[in-house]
């Protein structure tokens, strides 16, 4: 059934701060659609959305389920309002969110993998190798900022040779939709890896792909798709360490360890997550609970 367009209350603001949070039109679409089921149904039992309870969170879900929606669906429906209450809160217009304790049971969940502590993150530095020896020197780099800085795949994909800052050996890395800019400190051996391979390595790779580009890791080849050589360096891990199961759960090891010694705002801020509740999934208590629903509902991750 098509719900019947309703004006929520503060409808524009909502679209505007479902846009600051750095959703996308169709994710921003799916979730005022959701909110106006809501509403509707608000509407039906005669109440209004400003005086909602967690309760009538509660009688809401049971409809769903009345209605014959899975768990998970119900899970991303609640997850979906509760982003018009946060909004409500933001403004003043109630005093807390009905979705926050809101509990949706039922819903079977995997433990991705396993982390990994400083020394074995070290270790499978250490042990990375390669048969080419451009490759090797170029993955190597890589391995490292995945390991001692925590940096994503696609982060690492748009790194420049300007973004890497020799006299204050530091890294920058760009902010994007999904996640923050940050400026992270490099190792000493990371830096000298990485001016040996910016002054020496990366001008062979140029030469035998016969261009240049912007980028600063290139490939072999002259594709710029840098998911060829993630996918690649991936596998060569996995075969070197068979506890290796993929790349985020390297960086998934340094936010977790990153959080038993610093504040929760600094490793936000080194993770590059956008909002605090990413980096809060990575904490001692909540580790063994890292699932696939961290990623489905926390994408910035």
């Amino acid at each position: 059934m098509k719900a019947k367009p309703i004006n929520l209350k503060n409808k524009n603001i909502f679209n505007e701060y479902l846009i600051l949070r750095g959703l996308s039109e169709r994710t921003r679409d799916t979730i005022i659609r959701t909110v106006n089921y809501f509403a509707e149904w608000v509407k039906s039992e005669n109440m209004e959305l400003e005086a909602i309870s967690y309760n009538d969170i509660v009688a809401y879900v049971n409809y769903c389920r009345k209605r014959g929606n899975k768990q998970r669906t119900i899970l991303v429906t609640v997850n979906c309002i509760k982003h018009y209450y946060s909004l409500l809160l933001s403004e003043n217009e109630i005093t807390d969110n009905p979705c926050t304790n809101v509990d949706i049971k039922g819903i079977k969940r995997k433990i991705l993998y396993e982390t990994f502590s400083p020394p074995e993150l070290e270790k499978i530095y250490k042990n990375y190798k390669s048969n080419n020896h451009l490759v090797h020197k170029r993955n190597k780099i890589i391995v490292g900022l995945i390991i001692y800085q925590g940096i994503r795949t696609e982060e690492l994909a748009k790194l420049t040779v300007s973004d890497i800052k020799a006299r204050e050996g530091k890294i920058f890395i760009a902010g994007a939709r999904r996640h923050n800019e940050r400026e992270l400190t490099l190792e000493a051996h990371q830096l000298y890896d990485l001016m040996d391979y910016i002054n020496e390595t990366r001008k062979l790779f140029i030469a035998l792909r016969g261009q240049d580009s912007r980028n600063l890791f290139l490939s072999m080849g002259t594709s710029e798709r840098f998911d060829n050589i993630m996918q690649k360096l991936s596998n060569q891990l996995t075969k070197q360490d068979k506890r290796v199961k993929e790349v985020k759960q390297l960086r998934a090891s340094v936010i977790s360890n990153w959080l038993k010694l610093h504040d929760i705002r600094k490793v936000q801020y080194m993770a590059g997550h956008r909002y605090v509740s990413s980096t809060e999934a990575y904490q001692a208590n909540n580790l063994d609970d890292l699932k696939e629903d961290v990623y489905r509902y926390h994408p910035d991750l």
